[in-house]
């Protein structure tokens, strides 16, 4: 039984959100090559060390490796951050060059990049949230009930031993589903705008010292960088469930906005 899962503005403020968030990573990671360190407080240029950094080493015996530094602790990760080949030879940067924007060292064309597409973000949100709002399927499909939330440890489970809802029970998000997405629209991305914009000398001058609040400018920056990879591990849960819940089923009902049900059951009409 085929049924329409997803509207039209969800369909497309998920798409137009996937292409921003790949770019804003992949050109926020060649800024972050133009200073691959990560401080906290106002400034990067105090005593204290780096919570993490990363760059190239010399060894002993005159040879040159990647190293990365997470507050005291060292790691060899040659290849990948710190020394990683480019164009067949080795050279010292923050991230390879494969998963930057552009994929050699140009800030200002990164910051261009990012910050169009961080505004596109911005506006494609803002577009989703009215329609959640006026369409009620921020509280119809998004707000798990009370019940539900009792029953979290049960979808622990099931999601642990890849079992997935049938039925009548597929044609809604379950609770882990709920939160998963509640915690990205309300705390990771406005959290990620507002860290964003702490590290913007013109948006400071509207109102000084409000930066102060989120510990300085270089905390800002640290947790702009968390909260970009917290959203990276949400997208590869996001995905691996797709895959092991269906894949063309799933793409589809994010295409057409026909979802197909395991069984014959009459649902509700969702957003």
């Amino acid at each position: 039984m085929l049924y329409r899962r997803h509207a039209l503005i969800v369909r497309l403020t998920h798409w137009i959100n996937a292409i921003a968030l790949a770019i804003l990573l992949m050109s926020g990671l060649q800024i972050f090559n133009a200073h691959p360190s990560l401080s906290w407080g106002k400034s990067s240029y105090s005593n204290r060390a780096p919570v993490f950094e990363t760059g190239a080493a010399t060894t002993a015996d005159g040879s040159t490796i990647g190293v990365t530094r997470i507050f005291n602790h060292s790691f060899d990760t040659t290849g990948v951050l710190g020394l990683s080949s480019d164009g067949g030879r080795q050279v010292a940067k923050g991230f390879p060059s494969w998963i930057t924007i552009p994929s050699f060292p140009w800030l200002a064309m990164a910051r261009h990049w990012h910050f169009f597409f961080a505004w596109l973000l911005v506006v494609n949100g803002c577009v989703y949230l009215a329609f959640s709002f006026v369409s009620r399927h921020l509280v119809a499909d998004l707000l798990p009930k009370r019940l539900e939330l009792r029953s979290i440890g049960r979808s622990i489970l099931d999601h642990l031993r890849f079992r997935h809802p049938t039925g009548a029970a597929a044609a809604r998000y379950n609770v882990l589903q709920k939160l998963a997405y509640l915690a990205v629209i309300f705390v990771l991305l406005p959290l990620m705008v507002l860290t964003g914009w702490a590290m913007s000398p013109r948006l400071d001058t509207l109102q000084p010292g409000w930066v102060d609040l989120i510990g300085g400018r270089q905390a800002a920056r640290t947790l702009h960088f968390v909260v970009a990879w917290t959203l990276v591990l949400f997208v590869l849960v996001h995905v691996f469930e797709v895959l092991i819940s269906g894949v063309w089923n799933n793409l589809r009902s994010m295409i057409t906005g026909r979802y197909r049900l395991p069984a014959e059951h009459t649902v509700r009409r969702a957003q």
